[in-house]
């Protein structure tokens, strides 16, 4: 009984034990040294195949009379229910129940199996699938009927069961059934799929209208790009031409603003293409580049090229060119509409076709990015495209009531309180002037002035008054720019050249003394640097001045007035050689022959007053200043070259004998980071103080002679 108990039905009641493969215990290894023969894997692994004992199968049962088969079919019956209440989740163990129950021919107990496998998990499709299987197999075709029915009503959105269904349905012949399920599914609104199943069935039975008819619900549930297109597609193999353009008009219409609106336009486009009808098709593509972003429009650009290229003339392949940068512009100014240099360059482009309608709009989007904040430098390249605007309406649309609107517009949206730009306030004005409309371009420039005074608006201002010759404006027009830019030197000077020209001498004098007299133009030493000359240039403007009158007792005056300002080596410089040349020959009343003697005169007369004024300026370099050594020794340099000049006159030894030795030097330089550097400079020696230099050694040589004698009679005493 104990033997029987352990026996296995499906080893063919053997017990385990005696199945059981008993394998060797592995020895092991001793020496492990490598073995004299060496043998591959591929050895190794052929002698275990060799080797391997068969597998143990248990035996075929042969089954002789009904008995044997009820007492089989009952021991299989018990084993699947066993299995199936410990594993009741398990499909497959259900699936081979049900498949031996078949084997079997017991249909009425499989489908019991495959009901109560469906009781267990009715959404698993495959339970579904494999129990109509059975009944389709065995053509139990009203029994698989029932079955897909409950199937669709239970799962309707599995799409595979629906496909069965239908597909059964026309093998069988009925077509109408087949057409019923897909109304019935068609009511759940399954996806794209679906419905082109459905008109794929209608078609394969050659019934167009009913396809169409579900073509049009199909637009309705789902009113995509790609459906519409389908159906225009469907339309034109049915030779519809008219029926696929309204398909195409229709989804424009619906999808134009869609995300994948620029498939449907290159598609439209190409049908018109097909048709023959280009410039239908032309106008296709220019509308959808207009209407599409930049961003998604580049297969549609691509293929505008090409058909450009195919069918358009010189003028619009061109323009599909232009396109193509138009549309990198475009892509530019989105990610950064602050970027001017994007927007120049798109100008450029768009000027270059010559479209005003499109010029002006690509102007005001590009005038409408104002720089966020108010400060000068942000907006210095912004404003360059308010002019360039009205240079165009100006000079290419020729439209001058637009460029003054322009102008008008640019000159509000500047914060003139914080800061202002002259050129827009001097091209405004003369713009007016060009229009001859003087009382305008006055009333621009009065207001610059008021609200943003700079010198460039003063002098073009006073440029154009003078131009049109009103001396008075002219004279207001300084006065007002004196008064706010008093220390301005170049205003007081050209105020002065005004009334020079004018031959108001005394004018130009008085406004001399002005300038001269003004408290800001008073500096220090430090005039001769290149920002601080106002005074200095103010006085010289004066000396040339009283020059050109031959007024040399004044110009003496202003040079002696100016050195009580500055000792400047380059004001001794221009006093000594007004000195060589001021030769008062305009009052000469002489006889032929005693010119050349007279000017001989003038010319020694001229020479004393030079030395003077060069001496005056060494002794002051030497005593007062004697730190400007290069100072003096560059003006001693230029006394040298006036008397060369002078000839036989001059006397050049006289300031030989005054001239420094060049030396060069070397300074120590204190460097923060390291140790210190040194640096080489030249520096001068004067003869004074070569003779000082030489009384010191002698002295120092003196005392230590001395301190030696007192040395040695010391020791002769010890």
């Amino acid at each position: 009984m104990g033997a029987v108990k352990d026996s296995d039905p499906s080893l063919g009641y053997l017990t385990r034990k005696d199945t059981e493969v008993k394998l060797p215990r592995p020895t092991r290894v001793k020496n492990k040294t490598p073995a004299p023969v060496q043998i591959t894997a591929e050895q190794i692994l052929r002698e275990a195949r060799e080797r391997q004992e068969a597998e143990i199968r248990p035996p075929k049962q042969k089954i002789t009379d009904v008995t044997e088969l009820n007492d089989y079919r009952l021991r299989k019956r018990k084993e699947f229910e066993d299995l199936i209440r410990r594993v009741r989740w398990n499909v497959s163990v259900w699936i081979k129940y049900a498949r031996w129950e078949e084997s079997q021919n017991d249909f009425p107990r499989a489908r019991s199996v495959w009901e109560r496998a469906l009781e267990v998990d009715y959404t698993n499709t495959t339970l579904w699938l494999k129990y109509a299987e059975l009944e389709m197999k065995n053509k139990f075709i009203n029994h698989a009927r029932n079955i897909w029915d409950r199937a669709v009503t239970l799962l309707p959105r599995v799409d595979q069961l629906w496909y069965k269904y239908i597909h059964m349905e026309e093998m069988l012949g009925n077509v109408a059934g087949a057409r019923q399920v897909f109304e019935r599914w068609m009511t759940w609104q399954p996806d794209q799929q679906g419905w082109l199943s459905y008109i794929k069935f209608e078609l394969r039975y050659n019934e167009i209208d009913r396809a169409r008819s579900i073509f049009e619900r199909f637009m309705f549930c789902h009113p995509k790009v790609s459906a519409w297109i389908r159906f225009a597609k469907f339309e034109m193999k049915n030779g519809e031409i008219g029926r696929a353009r309204n398909c195409y008009e229709r989804a424009v219409a619906k999808l134009g603003d869609d995300e994948e609106a620029e498939t449907l336009f290159v598609a439209f486009a190409e049908f018109e293409e097909r048709c023959k009808e280009t410039e239908r098709a032309r106008c296709i593509y220019k509308f959808a580049l207009d209407h599409i972003p930049k961003g998604r429009a580049e297969d549609l650009y691509r293929k505008f090229v090409a058909f450009e290229k195919q069918f358009g003339d010189k003028e619009g392949i061109e323009d599909a060119i232009v396109g193509k940068r138009r549309f990198q512009y475009e892509d530019e100014v989105k990610k950064n509409p602050l970027n001017y240099d994007s927007w120049f360059d798109y100008i450029r482009l768009e000027e270059s076709v010559g479209r005003k309608e499109r010029v002006r709009e690509v102007y005001e989007r590009a005038i409408a990015n104002v720089p966020p904040a108010a400060e000068k430098r942000y907006w210095q390249r912004y404003i360059y495209l308010w002019i360039n605007y009205a240079l165009y309406e100006e000079l290419d649309a020729q439209d001058m009531e637009r460029t003054r609107e322009v102008y008008r517009e640019c000159l509000k949206l500047i914060p003139h309180e914080k800061f202002s730009f002259a050129k827009i306030w001097l091209l405004a004005a003369q713009f007016e002037v060009r229009q001859l409309n003087l009382k305008s371009a006055r009333q621009i420039l009065g207001n610059a002035i008021g609200k943003a005074p700079k010198d460039k608006l003063f002098k073009k201002y006073i440029e154009i008054e003078v131009q049109l010759g009103n001396m008075d404006r002219c004279r207001k027009l300084y006065e007002k720019y004196l008064e706010w830019a008093p220390e301005n030197c170049y205003a007081w000077i050209k105020y002065a050249e005004l009334e020079q020209s004018l031959s108001e001498t005394e004018r130009t004098r008085a406004i001399y003394e002005l300038a001269i007299a003004q408290p800001a133009l008073d500096m220090p030493e430090l005039l001769w640097k290149v920002t601080n000359m106002y005074a200095i240039v103010c006085v010289l403007a004066y000396i040339d001045f009283e020059i050109s009158e031959f007024e040399f007792e004044r110009t003496r005056e202003l040079y002696e007035r100016l050195l009580d300002r500055t000792k400047h080596v380059k004001v001794w410089m221009s006093f000594a050689q007004f000195e060589a040349s001021a030769m008062d020959v305009k009052d000469l009343d002489l006889p032929e022959e005693n010119v050349q003697e007279d000017l001989l005169e003038q010319k020694k007369l001229c020479l004393q007053r030079a030395r003077r004024v060069f001496e005056r300026g060494v002794n002051y370099f030497r005593t007062s200043a004697p730190e400007l050594k290069e100072d003096r020794a560059m003006l001693l340099e230029d006394w040298l070259e006036t008397e060369t000049k002078f000839g036989e006159l001059g006397d050049p030894n006289l300031v030989r004998a005054k001239l420094p030795k060049k030396l060069k030097r070397r300074r120590q330089i204190e460097n923060e980071d390291g140790p210190p550097g040194y640096q080489e400079y030249i520096d001068y020696l004067f003869p004074e103080e070569t003779q000082t230099t030489n009384l010191k050694i002698l002295e120092a040589a003196y005392k230590w002679k001395k301190q030696k004698v007192v040395a040695s009679d010391d020791e002769d005493e010890d």
